[in-house]
């Protein structure tokens, strides 16, 4: 492997008898951004076995908030955030890598993406874009990938930035999945920082975009609903590129991060027959990975066994879940399986006002095994 720091194989599991297994690992991507070298913090998991595969390339949205708390917010991401998603194209024989872009996560470079003026989006679509197809250009040599079939999929900012990368026509890139995207929704639900230079940032972009792209918006997006979706999407289209928007059924308060939280299986029809028209996989190959089988804590309460089963299910084995004396929990995610400890029992402490916390779960192991 070509990635100079590989930082934890996180697991290999079996799916069926009969099939490939999956792998999973951290690492931080080096790549050349307007002549500098960065090392971009990012997730992987594919097949386990030799060949190439197409890839899926998972980019991120930007956090709410100003000052500290935005810098704070932006140190906090993880490229594990996407991880049912990834999971979902793995199954289906696809290599998967979820990027933290400069100045997220571990990322290096500091973060490129202010607006240098009051609403003017283009320049920092930009140099979001940068980071993006810098990412290809270094992945695109790694042995496992195929570099004629390159997917993208990008969630909120990232959906934007993801935009972007479609009005270059990038070789290899064949399609790309914008979720929810948008830019600067900090004022209030459904108010964008100036809607119509939103719409025009979008309507730039599309001039030169001839990469087929699926839009996928929540019914329930408190950010860009859809009205304004379809705003965007009809003005994306105006120079003639190539998309389809499909609305999805509203989930949980604010559907906006529906890719981020919602099970697959609740979106991800509408991806398969995308992908299905691009003549990539678009069938299942390989059921999940069997993660180890660890009992429900005893006396969760229902809302914490329905937490634990999802802790389960995550691919990361950088996690760890505590109880408290009470039936209630909390999960924490890090880098390191030492790392998530804390913000477990911390998130805990709260959920269960104060109850004393104990770790149940850390990684795919019960606490002190």
């Amino acid at each position: 492997m070509r990635i100079l720091v590989l930082l934890l194989i996180l697991f290999t599991a079996s799916a069926r008898a009969d099939d490939a297994p999956l792998m999973s690992a951290h690492m931080m991507l080096p790549v050349v951004i307007s002549g500098n070298k960065v090392l971009l913090e990012s997730f992987v998991i594919r097949p386990d076995r030799p060949g190439k595969f197409p890839l899926v390339v998972i980019n991120h949205g930007m956090p709410h908030g100003f000052g500290e708390e935005f810098f704070t917010a932006l140190l906090n991401r993880s490229p594990v955030d996407y991880s049912k998603a990834a999971v979902a194209f793995a199954q289906r024989g696809y290599a998967v890598v979820s990027i933290m872009r400069r100045g997220y996560g571990r990322s290096g470079g500091g973060f490129s993406e202010s607006a240098r003026q009051t609403c003017d989006y283009l320049p920092a679509v930009r140099a979001a874009s940068d980071d993006i197809v810098a990412a290809l250009v270094s992945l695109r040599h790694e042995p496992w990938v195929d570099p004629e079939h390159i997917v993208l999929l990008g969630h909120s900012v990232g959906g934007l930035s993801v935009m972007g990368v479609a009005a270059q026509n990038i070789p290899g890139v064949v399609g790309a999945v914008n979720f929810d995207g948008g830019r600067n929704s900090f004022s209030a639900p459904n108010q964008p920082c100036s809607p119509d230079h939103l719409v025009d940032t979008v309507a730039a972009l599309g001039r030169t975009a001839r990469i087929p792209m699926l839009w996928l918006y929540a019914e329930n997006d408190q950010f860009y609903g859809p009205d304004l979706a379809r705003r965007m999407f009809a003005a994306y289209g105006v120079g003639g590129a190539p998309a389809q928007l499909q609305l999805l059924p509203p989930f949980e308060p604010n559907g906006h991060n529906t890719v981020m939280l919602a099970p697959a299986d609740n979106w991800f029809p509408s991806v398969d027959r995308f992908l299905e028209k691009l003549g990539l996989p678009a069938r299942t190959v390989m059921e999940a990975p069997l993660f180890a089988q660890l009992p429900i804590p005893p006396g969760a309460v229902a809302a914490c066994q329905e937490s634990f089963a999802g802790y389960l299910a995550n691919p990361d084995d950088a996690k760890a879940f505590a109880v408290s004396t009470g039936g209630h929990c909390g999960t924490g995610f890090g880098r390191t399986a030492l790392e998530a400890r804390e913000p477990a029992l911390m998130k805990c402490k709260i959920n269960s006002r104060g109850e004393d916390c104990r770790l149940y779960a850390v990684g795919q192991k019960l606490a002190g095994d």
